[in-house]
């Protein structure tokens, strides 16, 4: 099979596309014919070695696949239309994955799409329903929202009947906002002056922060005084904030972090269990993700720096089988 693999941590340039053995399985896991796999921001990180894990060089890149299972076993059938998390792995033409992280797609949905589902609407519904406790009718602040976790942030959100307000730097990504779901847009520059005139000076009940950097000490400020959460996905502005907690204190409000691949290897079931939390809106429609521009395998280098330089709107895809 052909598999692309990191020989170094150079970033994007040091993939190397080539004929690979195929994945033996072990026990508990899931062999799946891939023909989709997302291109995903912590792809990126881990061709620099700069994600929380580092796999030991050369090993096949690739968190997010869809596909179909080859063979029964590990409680799926051959030719079950699936999405998957390998973590690394999946991009190539087969991969082994745990069966704790694979999750059947609903008739509805076809497997180009499903490979843009499993790490951003599944981060996205950990963050909202399980660490930001989100009730209907309450705002929510989402930053990045034409970005991957933020567009499922935002699209979740309304679906939970939240007021979404989006954060964008530009008029087409304020569209795509809009397009997934958002009530309110505004721009990056003075957020903090326009969410306190959309909320009458009350602030947000919720804030989905996956850019960190200098927007951090506004966000806290946009809270609601008593109870507003800000939930910390990550940093792809690159810079780690730090929290002055005597505001907190005098605020009543949280920071939350959001650590959903350390959250389930803690508790491996937690995944499933939150997919079929996610089924009903998948099996509705309600959740159906922006999708932007397709590679072929042998391009992946290109893929990771066009979603690296910012220049796609929507996910950017791999086609790998299809």
């Amino acid at each position: 099979m052909q598999g692309v693999l990191v020989t170094a941590f150079e970033g994007p340039d040091a993939l190397v596309v080539q004929e690979l053995p195929e994945p033996e399985t072990r026990e508990g896991q899931v062999l799946i014919d891939v023909e989709w796999a997302g291109v995903v921001f912590p792809d990126i990180l881990q061709t620099r070695g700069e994600y929380q894990t580092r796999p030991e060089l050369p090993f096949v890149l690739g968190w997010e696949v869809s596909g179909t299972v080859r063979t029964d076993g590990a409680g799926f059938r051959a030719g079950d239309r699936v999405a998957a998390l390998p973590v690394t792995g999946g991009f190539a033409q087969t991969v082994a994955v745990d069966a704790t992280m694979v999750f059947p797609l609903p008739d509805n949905v076809d497997t180009r799409r499903g490979a843009a589902l499993p790490l951003n609407y599944l981060t996205a519904h950990f963050a909202l329903v399980h660490r930001g406790a989100l009730r209907p009718g309450e705002v929510v602040l989402v930053h990045g929202a034409a970005g991957g976790v933020g567009s499922a942030a935002c699209q979740l959100a309304a679906a939970h009947g939240a007021r979404v307000i989006a954060v964008v730097s530009t008029e087409e990504k304020a569209e795509l906002a809009r397009s997934v779901g958002a009530h309110e847009v505004i721009r990056v520059g003075g957020f903090l002056d326009a969410v306190r005139a959309l909320t009458d000076g009350q602030g947000v009940d919720l804030v989905v922060d996956p850019v960190g950097g200098d927007r951090f000490p506004d966000s806290l400020r946009a809270l609601r005084h008593g109870g507003g959460r800000l939930l910390v996905l990550g940093f792809a502005g690159r810079g780690i904030p730090t929290v002055k907690v005597n505001r907190l204190l005098l605020t009543n409000t949280s920071v939350l972090g959001v650590g959903m691949d350390e959250y389930w290897r803690q508790d491996p079931e937690a995944a499933r269990a939150c997919w079929r939390e996610l089924r009903p809106l998948l099996k509705s429609g309600r959740l159906d993700p922006p999708l932007s521009s397709v590679f072929p395998l042998e391009q992946a280098a290109a893929a990771l720096k066009h979603l690296d330089q910012r220049r796609g709107l929507g996910r950017t895809l791999l086609q790998v089988g299809a």
